[in-house]
């Protein structure tokens, strides 16, 4: 499992507050070098105010923005304010209006748009396959416009914010419902002005009306922009009445059926070591509305359960420590641990407290480069093109096992019937690392296999050829089909669970196609991984297709990242993705991982910790099974 999200190319920035974080970023950079250029550039220009502007209540944001240079002088002297206005006239205007913010705030949260200009790269950001440039912009088109140009920061809440405020709230296009919700929370929006119809509606309703797929006129548009400056001046030119205010939320009501999982690794973390220890930690866990925990049990080279098979392969029957100190096997505390069978207890302890119990293979192909696994099979492992075999993963090198070679794919298989045969487990999991770095695949094996399908042809030396891509990620997606008709068939009932990174991630740095292992049904159960502090990039992932297909047909859930050894995370952090999840319709929440819930942090004390958990989880959840 990956313990952290992609390295962050933009220079982090001091925490002022979450939510708030990349606004001030972008006020800072506003203040300090949009409004002093176009006030030079345009204090001067003589500005003529045509008739149809004349005491208009936008004229004067018009102006000041004109002043700006944030629309041309031509708009006031010469269209209508009614008039409509152009997707890319209004995101053009958007940048101007906050030089920089855009840029600046894809950079940091590690997004690329492949546009043919910067107006274009933010119509694609905001709108997705609904960006037509020359096309008019719709209300809520403008509103997602102007979020993701101003980096305005998203709602925990939104769905529930936008169903509260507006009474058509359900007409809003749902790749603009994060934007509109975040305008709607910062207090961009202005009143459409309403036909004599929907005036009288209104008069008898509390609930406003957005109109989200009309066309904006130029006169909202430019008040969108005003509304949302970082300067007090030109903000306070939109008249207060013209004001949408968002509704008060209530308390949200807790599901009754959610999955609320947890991680639990033998790294950084004592807990699978004695059964003392586990019994205290699902009474815990227990206590606070838990409901499934994912023991590893294939970690470090060795299997965490006595297995016959890894002895016959491995020489060793299990091995709960791992060698975090690089000097070998601890001999003195595997024996110690006699004829103990951690993954029995865990089951027997965990059954007995309403948890389910889903063994978690948590190395995958992955495996310790001086484990015994990699010096008993070194024709097992692949390598890279340069022909090296390592890659270094914090302190200690990786060597990846070769999905593509039978005797591997055979082992996994082999330890995975076992698991499945002889344990009473309500299901099994596998995680990123049931894939391969997109590096690997030219050892001779691998090579000879491709060429035997390619007439002789050798692989690409670009490792992110697309056919070589497609090539190998369809070998590991029919491997996943073996996976999954071994459990099945060892135990009809337990649930195939898979925790991934995002799609686009997962597909292009670990040739993990999970999207299409969803749609075979090989997986039962997804909990996608989104270990992020950003609320904005964490909404954004849960927004993409192949999240949301699978929302839509099994139970999907998000990872959130409780913390790691030498990074906490706050509390207040993690009950906001909580919200987010939930807002978004999906299945639950899965942490990771067990021990930073509230032992390893420095953020809170562990009755602190423990006590915002129970008010996250307050009633019991029954766990969500496939439809």
């Amino acid at each position: 499992m990956r313990s952290l999200d992609r390295p962050q190319q933009f220079f982090r920035l001091k925490q002022l507050g979450l939510a708030f974080l990349i606004g001030i970023f972008c006020s800072t950079l506003l203040s300090g070098l949009g409004q002093t250029k176009f006030n030079q550039a345009y204090a001067s220009t003589p500005i003529e105010v045509g008739r149809h502007w004349s005491n208009h209540w936008a004229a004067p944001c018009m102006t000041s923005l004109t002043l700006q240079g944030i629309f041309e002088p031509s708009v006031l002297e010469s269209r209508y304010p009614r008039s409509a206005i152009s997707q890319i006239e209004f995101a053009t205007a958007v940048l101007k209006a906050f030089p920089g913010a855009f840029a600046a705030n894809n950079e940091y949260l590690g997004l690329t748009f492949e546009a043919g200009s910067e107006a274009a790269a933010l119509l694609m950001s905001a709108l997705g396959t609904e960006a037509r440039p020359q096309r008019s912009v719709a209300r809520a088109e403008a509103l997602a416009i102007l979020v993701s140009g101003s980096a305005t920061p998203y709602q925990s809440r939104a769905n529930q914010l936008l169903s509260a405020t507006f009474q058509d709230a359900a007409l809003i296009p749902s790749s603009v419902k994060e934007g509109t919700a975040a305008a709607l929370a910062a207090g961009y929006l202005v009143k459409k002005e309403p036909s004599v119809l929907a005036s009288r509606w209104l008069a008898r309703n509390n609930q406003a009306l957005l109109f989200p797929r009309r066309s904006i006129t130029v006169a909202d548009s430019a008040a969108f922009i005003c509304r949302a400056s970082l300067s007090p001046n030109t903000a306070a030119t939109v008249p207060g009445d013209r004001a949408v205010s968002a509704a008060s939320l209530p308390a949200t009501a807790m599901p009754t059926t959610e999955l609320r999982g947890v991680w639990m690794t033998n790294i950084d973390s004592d807990v699978l070591f004695s059964r003392s220890a586990l019994e205290q930690a699902l009474d815990t866990l227990s206590d606070l509305n838990f409901n499934v925990v994912y023991p590893t049990v294939w970690n470090w080279g060795t299997t965490l359960f006595p297995s016959a098979v890894a002895e016959r392969t491995i020489g060793y029957r299990q091995g709960l420590y791992p060698d975090l100190d690089k000097t070998g096997r601890k001999v003195e505390l595997e024996a110690a641990q006699g004829d103990r069978d951690m993954l029995r207890e865990i089951i027997e302890l965990g059954h007995s407290r309403d948890l389910k119990v889903m063994p978690w293979f948590e190395f995958g192909f992955m495996a310790p480069s001086d484990s015994e696994l990699a010096r008993r099979h070194p024709d097992w492992l692949t390598q890279k093109a340069d022909g090296t075999l390592t890659t270094p993963e914090g302190a200690h090198d990786r060597v990846w096992l070769n999905p593509f070679h039978p005797e591997v794919q055979s082992f996994l298989l082999q330890l995975i019937a076992e698991l499945s045969a002889n344990y009473n487990i309500d299901g099994f999991q596998v995680d990123d690392h049931m894939g391969l770095p997109f590096a690997y695949g030219y050892d001779p094996y691998t090579v000879n296999l491709y060429q035997q399908e390619h007439n002789g042809k050798s692989p690409p030396a670009d490792a992110k050829d697309f056919e070589w891509t497609r090539w190998r990620a369809d070998k590991i997606t029919d491997f996943m089909g073996e996976v999954f008709t071994t459990v099945k068939t060892q135990r009809p009932r337990a649930v195939m669970s898979v925790s991934p990174n995002p799609h686009a991630f997962a597909y292009e740095y670990y040739l993990q196609d999970w999207d299409t292992w969803v749609k075979r049904g090989y997986v039962e159960e997804l909990i996608i991984q989104l270990y992020r502090t950003d609320l904005g990039r964490f909404v954004w992932e849960m927004g993409q297709d192949a999240a949301e297909f699978a929302r839509g047909h099994i139970p999907t859930a998000v990872g959130v990242l409780s913390g790691l050894k030498a990074r906490s995370v706050p509390m207040p952090v993690i009950a906001e993705q909580v919200e987010a999840v939930r807002d978004r319709g999906f299945a639950g929440v899965s942490f990771f991982f067990y021990e930073t819930l509230w032992n390893l942090s420095s953020e809170g004390t562990p009755s602190q910790r423990q006590q915002a958990l129970t008010e996250l989880f307050s009633n019991q959840a029954v766990h969500p099974v496939a439809r």
